[in-house]
């Protein structure tokens, strides 16, 4: 499911299998596999998911957080990045290591697909 863009928690896959029948030993036919990916695509929002963890972030709700703070959560909170991870993420996104983030613009760059030219 990752390998197709998307992103189920261990306890959202589990209740994808047992919704279906399926223990952790059985076989999933093809037709099933669709319909839990189309399940989960449909819950899924990154750019919610990603605004609601920057307000959570943001408590005096001035729109962006400090580079610093956003490494710290990104390498310690939910699934870790490493460090190399996170430069990548601060390069690509053009980000300040000592900088303030405004999230709406970084939900923006890290969500918005990449052309292939």
């Amino acid at each position: 499911m990752r390998c197709l863009g998307a992103s189920p928690t261990p306890g959202e896959a589990r209740r994808h299998l047992q919704t279906h029948g399926i223990d952790r030993s059985g076989e999933l036919d093809f037709s099933t596999f669709l319909t839990i990916m189309h399940m989960q695509i449909k819950q899924e929002d990154p750019k919610k998911e990603i605004l609601l963890a920057m307000l959570m972030a943001d408590k005096e709700k001035k729109g962006y957080i400090m580079a610093s703070e956003l490494r710290s959560r990104l390498m310690q909170l939910g699934e870790k990045l490493t460090p190399k991870e996170v430069e990548d993420l601060f390069r690509e996104a053009g980000i300040e290591p000592n900088g303030k983030v405004k999230y709406d613009e970084l939900i923006q760059k890290i969500t918005t697909p990449v052309r292939d030219d």
